[in-house]
C-alpha cells in the first residue's frame, strides 16, 4: 500500500471494527487475538518513538485531513472510519480520533541481569501502569508479571503506563519458577521487618518484589528476597498503595546506584 491508499471504512459490521470492540473492552482479548489496540495520540506518539510499526492505524474521518501528512504511511495499512463508528469502538468517555493495532510481542526470555521488577498478583490495573511508568523512569528495563496479575497490555493498564510498555521487557503471565532464572538479588518490602529504606544501602541491579493490594507479597516469594525493607510512614498511616510504594523503592534504588557511581569517578 503507497502512502497515498486508505480504507474507507462506513459499516458498522466491518471485521475490523468487531475486532476492536473486543480489544478496547476486554483486558485479555490480545492474548486470543495476538494484537494490541492502543487509543489516542499519546500512546501511538509512543509505540512510534520506540520504533514500533502498527499493522493498522486507524483514524477518524474527521482528523484525517489534518493527520495526513503526518502519519500517512505509518503503518502497512491504514484505515479511516466514520466518527460516529470509532466513538463506538472507544473505551474513553472522551473517544479519541486516531489508534493503532500492533502485533502482540512475543514472550522474550528473562534479561539475567537485568534490574527487574517482579508483580505478584496485582489486581488494579492503575497500579500495574503506574509501576511501569516508574519502572522505565528509574531503569528498571524489565517487568515480570507472575500468573494473577492484571493484563500488562489491557487497555486500562496501557493508559496508566503512558507509553512505558514500549521501553519495557515485559514478561508476563509466568509461574514463580521462571525467577529462578534471575542472576540479580531480589527485594521485598514489608510492613514490620526489614532496614529502613532510606537508611539501607540498596543493590543494583537487583529485582523488587511488588506483592498484591490487600495480601503483599506471597509467602513464598518473599521467602526467596535476599533483603527485606520498609518504608518510614512518619504520618502514621497503616500502609501505602502499591504503586507508591514501587515508585519510592525504584527511586530508592536508581538514586543509590547513582551515587555510588559518582563516588568512584
Amino acid at each position: 500500500m503507497s502512502v497515498d491508499e486508505v480504507s474507507h471504512v462506513t459499516s458498522k459490521d466491518n471485521p475490523l471494527l468487531k475486532e476492536l470492540r473486543k480489544l478496547a473492552h476486554d483486558p485479555g482479548a490480545y492474548r486470543k487475538a495476538g494484537r494490541i489496540w492502543l487509543e489516542g495520540d499519546h500512546l501511538c506518539r509512543a509505540a512510534r518513538e520506540r520504533g514500533v510499526r502498527p499493522a493498522v492505524a486507524v483514524f477518524a474521518e474527521s482528523l484525517w485531513p489534518a493527520a495526513r501528512h503526518e502519519w500517512a504511511g505509518a503503518a502497512p495499512k491504514t484505515v479511516v472510519l466514520a466518527d460516529a463508528l470509532l466513538a463506538g469502538v472507544s473505551g474513553l468517555e472522551s473517544p479519541a480520533p486516531m489508534g493503532f493495532v500492533l502485533d502482540l510481542p512475543a514472550r522474550p526470555a528473562v534479561a539475567r541481569r537485568s534490574p527487574t521488577v517482579v508483580l505478584d498478583r496485582l489486581q488494579d490495573a492503575g497500579n500495574v501502569g503506574s509501576i511501569l511508568r516508574s519502572a522505565a523512569a528509574f531503569g528498571f528495563a524489565q517487568v515480570i508479571a507472575l500468573k494473577g496479575t492484571a493484563a500488562l497490555w489491557a487497555p486500562k493498564v496501557l493508559r496508566a503506563g503512558m507509553g512505558a510498555h514500549f521501553g519495557l521487557r515485559l514478561i508476563e503471565g509466568v509461574e514463580t519458577e521462571v525467577l529462578d532464572a534471575l542472576e540479580v538479588p531480589m527485594v521485598a518490602t514489608s510492613s514490620h521487618r526489614g532496614d529502613w529504606l532510606h537508611r539501607a544501602e540498596l543493590p543494583f541491579p537487583c529485582a523488587w518484589l511488588m506483592g498484591h493490594e490487600g495480601q503483599g507479597v506471597s509467602a513464598a516469594l518473599e521467602a526467596r528476597a535476599a533483603r527485606h525493607v520498609r518504608i518510614a510512614q512518619p504520618g502514621g498511616e497503616e500502609s501505602l498503595n502499591v504503586a507508591a510504594a514501587a515508585a519510592i523503592c525504584l527511586y530508592a534504588s536508581a538514586a543509590g546506584a547513582d551515587s555510588r557511581a559518582a563516588g568512584r569517578l
